[in-house]
């Protein structure tokens, strides 16, 4: 959920852009493609499509984050293998010359983490209007939908008016939850908690909310299966659906509608989108280890993981390589 942009006059262009960035997936175009809902990056991952042992997607994001694995193609295989090689020695945190699943569930999730702090960094020099370290909702409110509250004339006739007409109470909700102390402004954890929530538990129940508003269409506080199967897919001249959202209906009446009353409501759909019984950083550890694990003794040597560089990485690797050798206490 990355936000980012600036709201004035240069403004409206990128005023919209940054509203539709703000915006749930339900508000903007639909695609003809299947769409994750599920909002944990672990449960997204966890959701891994069947093994080619070609494609390691799922594995490059989880041990690299998902922008760096992007830029993973820049590199020779001996220069991702020599860059490899360093993260192997940082993974390994006891010197041992070993890589256990524990080491590696360890690595995954600092991965995770400073994906996520190094998002809000990128942004917050937008936000801190008057850069005393903090932003306030009001900082935020104009950085955002400063333009449009001052020129509602323009947006009045446009679809774009219904859009910050919903999503401006809907952010000072969300600002407001993740304000612990209640003086309306944040400091960096805070701002965290709003830019992500799906990652701070006091914030859950936002994310399970607007979840529910996005989806729920005719505004009865639950999601039917049609509902459900729109949020992820757009029929097309009424054509016939493809398989994966035959199985998607399936997966709704079997394991999403747990009381088999027809609809969703809230408990259930905090299962489905923030599953508490799955560890993603621990199952993508077991699954590196047992991919490489040649001589079965349930950890990897440096060599055993160069030796399937591309299930780690790819013919990839980044300045993330280089960053490695710097120290990041934030982590």
């Amino acid at each position: 959920m990355a936000r980012g942009g600036r709201g004035r006059r240069l403004g409206l262009a990128l005023g919209l852009l940054l509203a539709l960035a703000l915006a749930p997936r339900a508000l903007r175009a639909k695609p003809t493609v299947r769409k994750e809902r599920v909002v944990r990056p672990d449960s997204e991952l966890g959701e891994r499509p069947p093994e080619d042992n070609q494609s390691f997607q799922y594995d490059h994001e989880a041990f690299l984050g998902k922008e760096d694995s992007k830029t993973f193609d820049q590199l020779t295989p001996d220069e991702s293998k020599e860059r490899l090689g360093k993260i192997v020695d940082r993974i390994d945190n006891d010197g041992d010359g070993f890589v256990t699943t524990e080491e590696l569930k360890t690595w995954i999730k600092r991965v995770q983490k400073r994906y996520i702090y190094d998002n809000v960094a990128k942004v917050w020099k937008d936000y801190d209007r008057d850069k005393d370290d903090k932003i306030s909702w009001e900082e935020y409110k104009q950085a955002t939908y400063g333009y449009y509250l001052g020129n509602p004339a323009e947006f009045q006739d446009s679809s774009d008016h219904q859009t910050f007409k919903k999503m401006l109470p809907r952010d000072e909700r969300r600002f407001k939850a993740a304000d612990l102390n209640g003086d309306l402004t944040a400091t960096r954890e805070e701002f965290t908690a709003f830019l992500h929530p799906e990652e701070f538990e006091h914030m859950k129940e936002i994310v399970v909310l607007e979840t529910l508003e996005d989806i729920d269409k005719n505004g009865d506080g639950f999601v039917d299966q049609d509902e459900y199967i729109a949020d992820m897919f757009s029929h097309e001249e009424n054509g016939p659906e493809p398989d994966w959202v035959v199985s998607e209906r399936e997966q709704f009446n079997e394991f999403r509608d747990l009381n088999k009353d027809g609809k969703l409501d809230k408990d259930e759909i905090r299962h489905w989108i923030l599953p508490q019984d799955y560890d993603h950083a621990q199952a993508e550890a077991r699954h590196l280890v047992y991919e490489s694990d040649k001589n079965k003794d349930e950890k990897l040597t440096k060599e055993e993981i160069l030796e399937n560089w591309n299930m780690f990485v790819g013919s990839q690797a980044t300045n993330y390589g280089e960053d490695l050798t710097k120290n990041h206490d934030e982590l």
